[in-house]
């Protein structure tokens, strides 16, 4: 079983945990766990992995539309080596004050690699999940997509300038902004490709996109192999933690919204397509 049927066991016995958090009262609640094999590649520094493990998990926050309040995390390793978890805490701490969040603790375990588990907490007494997305609405994106899959290819050649593309801000801010707007949201972990499948699953409609509308970040041409790789990049690597969402007002989300939102297409009532063409339901699987 990969990760994919895995959810959808967790879904079929857990309906409530379709969305990037669980609301639980006024309250969001969100897990994840990063692995150094699938997630911090060779060059990733402890402060960049502090700073990525804890902002996934801001980024859920996101997602719902909430204020993000506090932070935990588990940090296992091999051995506990001073500088190393030093510099952890300080990208956990660093990430955390860039969202008004609190990072609050957590514990340590013995691990045969070096293994993160975070959990972000919010609040929103209205949250935006990925079940309201309308035919006729448009189809968002925050901020550019690839900055990950850029820096990925960077660690080899240039460590320093990828570590800086995995520190991303996770948009807090963005999400609390256009949460009034938003019918459907959700973040781009998964790559934009799987977050339109995601959302049209369940929204129960389609979308229309075309690629020359998704704003790509300009790393991605530097590390890319060809036009085609390019585009593999930007829609299917994932790992960028933007915001997807739709909405029946794209101009008052864009004035709203602290950072660039890109219109990159429309919801319709079936079928997902790319530039006329189906889009592979493809993304980013630890």
């Amino acid at each position: 079983m990969d990760e994919r049927a895995a959810l959808g066991l967790v879904g079929d016995a857990l309906p409530a945990a379709g969305d990037d958090c669980a609301v639980v009262g006024s309250t969001v609640v969100t897990t994840d766990m990063l692995h150094e094999t699938t997630d911090f590649p060779p060059g990733t520094t402890r402060y960049t992995a502090g700073w990525r493990a804890v902002g996934a998990s801001l980024s859920d926050v996101a997602a719902m539309g909430a204020d993000a309040t506090a932070a935990v995390a588990v940090y296992g390793a091999p051995s506990f080596e001073e500088d190393e978890l030093e510099a952890f805490l300080r990208g956990a701490r660093a990430v955390c004050e860039t969202v008004d969040a609190r990072y609050v603790g957590g514990d340590l375990d013995g691990h045969k690699e070096f293994t993160v588990a975070t959990t972000a907490l919010g609040e929103t007494d209205a949250p935006v999940k990925r079940t309201g997305a309308a035919p006729g609405e448009a189809v968002c994106v925050t901020g550019k997509v690839g900055r990950s899959a850029g820096g990925f290819r960077l660690f080899e050649g240039d460590p320093e300038r990828a570590n800086r593309l995995f520190r991303f801000e996770p948009r807090v801010a963005t999400g609390r902004a256009v949460a009034p707007h938003a019918s459907a949201m959700m973040d781009s972990s998964d790559g934009v490709a799987r977050s339109l499948h995601q959302l049209a699953e369940a929204s129960d409609c389609g979308f229309a996109v075309e690629y020359d509308r998704l704003p790509v970040h300009e790393s991605v041409a530097t590390v890319a192999d060809d036009a085609a790789d390019e585009r593999e990049l930007a829609v299917h690597f994932g790992e960028d933690f933007e915001l997807v969402f739709t909405t029946a007002e794209p101009k008052r989300a864009r004035e709203a919204s602290p950072v660039p939102v890109s219109v990159i297409g429309e919801v319709t009532e079936a079928d997902i397509e790319m530039d006329g063409e189906p889009l592979a339901d493809r993304g980013y699987t630890h």
